[in-house]
């Protein structure tokens, strides 16, 4: 079957007629983010024929789909927005996991399993473009039951290992609407200290995994005159595209693919998808490559840089609850955090405000709430940053982080902290 014929013959009307050929039982499986096909998840509710099925999805943009659990259990990976809501709710479930092992993890515990992407138009050798991603989908493909498409002239055509052909394409529709974007972050003054803090960490030649926030935009912003920068990493923020046009970034020490830029998903505004679209520069790779802590491990002068909710005077990180309450997953913390603890010459840099709720609870704390999720244990963390300073944890005591970690909190925290960790014989 050439392109031309197979594009004929597959496309339907409307996104309906594109998920009626899914049957009971069957398992869907939608990229993260960006390549989430709206109008197919949406089109489930209208399906008739659905029952025992089950819907994954990772860091949805849209609100959660209003569908009966018998029909479809919506499972997400990593709650965001209304998901928080409906996970407290017990409208859906959240399956715990490694970004790195999801390809894996869904191989495993599914079965039937049908594919829902959103993907640029099809090119002259009957290729779809995944686009924004790549993430846990591309390697499904070849084992998947069923693969429909939402086809968008908006998603850009990326390079990578992120390509369907027609051939092996059930059904797809066109629906071409913008793409979601980053919202605006305004930056406050802690944002922009910690993120001079953490900009002066980083040297010519490092090789940086850096994702979307107000603390990782303010970090980027600092980084303009560094020079020899290598962008290895999960999510592409807009910010980068900045770095690349001030000379900042050449990306000559990636070990997947030197010279280019590499991640398994990218989330911005419409500057990212265009600087994205036909750049071979940059590269769409799986998450079990991008993700992978033993590849992790092998870049030198490594910097990771992320974000958590609250630390514990051992420096236990907490980045995925709110008082004993899921807030988000794990994401690629661990992946990231476990392979920078073995990379050499390596930073692996956890970033925080001080103090949360405009300066009443501090963020820094004696023990974790009742029920806190540790998503970086106290052995694989290194920096810790807030707006006072920065606390070196590898290497240290129990008595050397408490001291260290002390200093970097709020001032008006410190001398409860200090007296907290005395009757906690931490000091």
């Amino acid at each position: 079957m050439n392109g031309e014929e197979g594009y004929r013959e597959k496309k339907v009307l409307n996104a309906l007629e594109a998920v009626s050929v899914i049957r009971p039982n069957e398992d869907i499986i939608v990229p993260i983010a960006v390549g989430e096909p709206q109008a197919l998840v949406r089109a489930l509710a209208e399906h008739e024929g659905l029952e025992g099925n089950r819907l994954y999805q990772m860091l949805s943009l849209h609100p959660v789909l209003k569908i009966d659990p018998k029909k479809v259990k919506i499972i997400s990976m990593f709650l965001n927005n209304d998901e928080r809501r409906a996970f407290n709710e017990k409208e859906i479930d959240l399956l715990p996991n490694h970004f790195s092992d999801l390809t894996a993890l869904l191989m495993e515990i599914t079965r039937d399993v049908v594919i829902m992407a959103t993907v640029s138009p099809m090119d002259e050798d009957g290729y779809f473009s995944l686009g924004t991603n790549c993430d846990y989908i591309a390697p499904l493909l070849p084992l998947a039951k069923r693969v429909i498409l939402e086809v968008n002239d908006h998603m850009p055509r990326t390079y990578g290992e992120n390509r369907i052909h027609i051939s092996n394409v059930e059904r797809f529709f066109e629906n071409h609407q913008p793409l979601p974007e980053t919202p605006e972050i305004p930056l406050r003054e802690a944002d922009k200290i910690i993120g001079k803090t953490v900009a002066d960490l980083i040297q010519d030649g490092d090789t940086l995994q850096i994702g979307f926030g107000a603390i990782p935009n303010a970090i980027m912003n600092f980084l303009t005159n560094h020079r020899n920068l290598t962008i290895y990493t999960e999510m592409i923020p807009d910010k980068v595209v900045d770095l690349f046009e001030s000379g900042a970034i050449t990306n000559a020490n990636n070990p997947l693919k030197p010279g280019c830029m590499t991640a398994t998903f990218a989330f911005g505004t419409k500057r990212l998808y265009d600087f994205i679209n036909n750049n071979e520069l940059v590269q769409m790779l799986p998450v079990d490559q991008t993700n992978d802590s033993r590849v992790i491990a092998s870049i030198r002068q490594l910097v990771t840089i992320n974000a958590t909710i609250e630390v514990d005077l051992l420096g236990q990180c907490n980045s995925e609850s709110i008082g004993g309450k899921y807030y988000s997953s794990t994401g690629g913390q661990s992946d990231f955090g476990i392979g920078a603890r073995m990379a050499p010459d390596s930073k692996g840099i956890i970033c925080l405000h001080s103090t949360v709720k405009n300066g009443t609870i501090s963020k820094i704390v004696p023990r974790l709430a009742h029920g806190s999720v540790i998503s970086t244990s106290k052995n694989d963390v290194d920096y810790i940053v807030t707006e006072y300073g920065i606390a070196k944890l590898r290497g240290k005591t129990v008595h050397e982080r408490v001291e260290a970690l002390i200093e970097i909190a709020h001032p008006k925290f410190r001398n409860e902290l200090r007296q907290q960790a005395i009757e906690m014989k931490y000091l």
